[in-house]
């Protein structure tokens, strides 16, 4: 990925620049936003230097969820900024860091703290989403490092995208990666995200190689990513990698479309309907067919 420097907007969080709209997401939320989190107050130089020591992230949200964001009751944190621009994408409102609040990993980690107790009752755990994680990655490894060493399961919800961007040490620390696979034809997934496919395939081969355990997401977009070579391209992709041991096929809807309009950025898939319970199922026949375990 190329993109010019990171530059401090007037919230004090950084932006960076990428050419193009930025979002991400595939959920419809109802989260706490940053409540209950105190923000830092350092000045713009003094943030950006514990930004880049992982100390200082943008966060959009946080939420405690069950069997959403992985196994067990999840405290999920939604970081802000994402280089892709997902045509479905029902939170843009993440799509730049300087959107997110600047909050200090030691804070994030004590609320982690004091859901150990639940995460151990339920098997849960931290999920870091977005936005796009992986677009903050020194902060990222501090949070993993952090809740690694509190004993509390660690996953990260991803395109991939960004994969160069995790290092050994890091993807060492994650115990699930939830992949999102959003088109199986480089065409498809530039036509759906504006960038390239490649790096989210290598980034799967990584972590699986590792022996990372993998969920993985598709977002079914009716004449979108629906077309049946796009799913089979995806369900071989995902029948290749040894640690799947789920896959979700997520129904395009409408939930974020006000979003779209109220940032004033244009929603081009305003006329597309969610797709039938028949297109649903035979999308996800296609995964069983692979031998893979669909919800």
């Amino acid at each position: 990925m190329s993109s010019s420097p990171s530059v401090v907007g007037e919230g004090g969080a950084p932006v960076i620049e990428l050419g193009l709209p930025v979002t991400g997401g595939s959920h419809q939320r109802s989260t706490a936003g940053t409540a209950g989190l105190a923000t830092s107050d350092a000045e713009r130089s003094e943030r950006f230097a514990q930004m880049r020591a992982g100390e200082l992230g943008s966060l959009h949200s946080w939420e405690l969820v069950t069997a959403v964001d992985g196994p067990g009751t999840r405290l999920t944190t939604f970081l802000a900024g994402c280089p892709l621009r997902c045509l479905y994408c029902h939170n843009p409102d993440t799509m730049e860091m300087r959107r997110g609040e600047p909050v200090l990993a030691e804070e994030l980690l004590r609320r982690i703290r004091r859901y150990v107790p639940v995460f151990g009752v339920t098997g849960g755990g931290l999920t870091i989403s977005g936005g796009e994680p992986l677009m903050q990655p020194a902060f990222v490894a501090r949070l993993l490092r952090g809740a690694k060493e509190l004993g509390v399961h660690t996953a990260i919800d991803t395109s991939g995208y960004l994969g160069a961007h995790c290092s050994d040490a890091m993807l060492a620390d994650i115990d699930l990666v939830l992949l999102d696979v959003k088109s199986g034809i480089p065409e498809t997934y530039r036509r759906t995200t504006g960038r390239d496919l490649q790096p989210t395939l290598d980034f799967g081969r990584r972590v699986a190689a590792s022996g990372t355990e993998i969920w993985i997401r598709f977002v079914l977009v009716p004449g979108l990513t629906d077309a049946p070579e796009n799913v089979d391209a995806v369900a071989d992709y995902v029948a290749s990698l040894s640690t799947v041991s789920r896959v979700e096929v997520l129904p395009f809807h409408q939930m974020g479309r006000d979003k779209w309009q109220g940032l004033g950025m244009t929603y081009e898939l305003a006329d597309t309907e969610p797709p039938s319970p028949e297109l649903v199922a035979r999308v996800r026949q296609q995964f069983r067919d692979r031998g893979l375990t669909v919800f």
